[in-house]
């Protein structure tokens, strides 16, 4: 468990580098030449990756979400203030 040994905070992670350390957990634990122990250590490993990497995408369609909506704001005709 060469890098993963003294984890990176995942909080800190890019998208990227949580989605290319979980590729390497699922590899390490693909392998099965691992402990139970160590098996254990990389499992929850990997769902704090997911789970980081969740946040990223969640957080990505949020931010495609809000520019579609003022994408659609912008093109709608504007009704001015209302003279009730």
């Amino acid at each position: 468990m060469d890098a993963m040994t003294a984890p990176a905070d995942i909080a800190t992670l890019s998208y990227e580098q949580a989605r290319d350390e979980l590729v390497r957990v699922v590899s390490a634990l693909e392998q099965g030449s691992s402990t139970l122990e160590e098996s254990l250590a990389l499992w929850e490993r990997g769902e704090e990756l997911a789970q980081r990497c969740e946040e990223w995408l969640i957080g990505a369609k949020a931010r495609l979400d809000a520019a579609r909506a003022r994408q659609l704001d912008s093109a709608s005709p504007s009704t001015g203030p209302s003279a009730e």
